[in-house]
């Protein structure tokens, strides 16, 4: 089943790459606007933009164990 075309209202920010017009809607990448979207069909962009997303999701999960093995060093 292929998804629908995302539109700049209906973008999640679970779809969204950070503050980018990069979505990803399903399993392919959008370049999205007020004014409509396009496909992202270039190999090299595609590529580029799922390294940028694992990169980013990485950082993600680095900065959220940070915060589950460090204590509370507070300011005193």
């Amino acid at each position: 089943m292929t998804c629908p075309e995302p539109t700049w209202a209906s973008i999640r920010s679970s779809e969204q790459l950070a503050d980018t017009p990069a979505v990803r809607r399903g399993e392919r990448w959008w370049l999205v606007a007020p004014s409509g979207a396009t496909p992202a069909d270039e190999p090299a962009l595609t590529r580029e933009l799922d390294s940028l997303a694992a990169d980013m999701n990485a950082a993600n999960r680095a900065v959220a164990h940070l915060g589950i093995d460090e204590p509370d060093q507070g300011l005193e």
